[in-house]
C-alpha cells in the first residue's frame, strides 16, 4: 500500500512540475521557437532521460552483483597455492 502511495505522489509531483514548466513555456512572449527547435529539445530532452536511466540501472546492477565491493588482497585466491 505504501509504494502505491510513493507511486501516486510521485505521478502528482511530475504532472505538478510538469504544468509548471508549461505555463513558464507559455508565458515567455518574447521568444520564439521553431519547429525543428522543438524536435532537437525534443530528442536532448528524451535523450539525457535515457542516459540517466541507463547509468542509474549500471550503478544498481554492478552493486546487486558484487562488482562494487572491495577485495582484501590478503586473502589467498583460490587459483593460488598456498
Amino acid at each position: 500500500m505504501k509504494i502505491i502511495l510513493l507511486i501516486i505522489f510521485l505521478i502528482i509531483l511530475m504532472a505538478g512540475s510538469m504544468y509548471v514548466a508549461y505555463e513558464i513555456w507559455m508565458s515567455i512572449d518574447d521568444v520564439e521557437i521553431s519547429l525543428h527547435g522543438k524536435i532537437a529539445m525534443a530528442f536532448g530532452i528524451i535523450f539525457t532521460f535515457l542516459l540517466g536511466t541507463g547509468l542509474m540501472f549500471l550503478v544498481f546492477y554492478s552493486s546487486r552483483k558484487g562488482y562494487d565491493t572491495e577485495k582484501n588482497l590478503n586473502e589467498t585466491s583460490t587459483y593460488q597455492r598456498k
